[in-house]
């Protein structure tokens, strides 16, 4: 993983890639076969949900240390 743009939030930044990219490993998983176009957009819900509950604080706190 790169280093910050600012060497002192570098820390953050490595924590807010390992946990994107874990979650975005997830969320490239195919969605089973056959299932309704009500059923993909509840997945995909499902999915952001559990992105900012993993991950939106590390991306907030990174955020605010380049600002």
């Amino acid at each position: 993983m790169a280093h910050s743009l600012s060497p002192e939030c570098t820390p953050l930044k490595i924590a807010y890639d390992s946990c994107f990219n874990a979650w975005f490993e997830g969320y490239l998983q195919p969605a089973p076969r056959g299932i309704s176009s009500q059923e993909r957009l509840k997945r995909m819900e499902q999915k952001r949900k559990e992105y900012d509950e993993r991950c939106g604080k590390l991306w907030e706190d990174y955020r605010a240390c380049l600002q």
